[in-house]
């Protein structure tokens, strides 16, 4: 993989991973710093190395994709003439989120 993404977040996902990580700070930080490394170097997941799953049904701009990891769940977009992934939401999976 080339490594030549660049991952930018959207206001909203700025005030989720703020709040998120005020109430989890014991692992906000290493998840996101482990999400930032996948996003920028395979967020397609050509390598098929990572939990990423392409969304049916969503338009771009409310986060095509999902990464999940351990109990964190990230969706983002890719902005592919300009290599660029947009980071739109974070969140906890808990029992009552489905």
């Amino acid at each position: 993989m080339n490594g030549g993404f660049d991952v930018r977040t959207t206001a909203r996902f700025d005030r989720l991973l703020k709040k998120l990580a005020s109430q989890h700070s014991h692992e906000a930080g290493e998840i996101f710093t482990q999400a930032l490394t996948i996003l920028k170097t395979d967020p397609y997941n050509r390598s098929r190395r990572y939990p990423i799953k392409k969304l049916e049904g969503v338009p771009p701009g409310e986060g095509q994709y999902r990464l999940r990891l351990r109990r964190w769940r990230f969706r983002y977009d890719i902005w592919g003439a300009q290599h660029q992934v947009e980071l739109n939401f974070c969140g906890l999976r808990r029992e009552d989120t489905y």
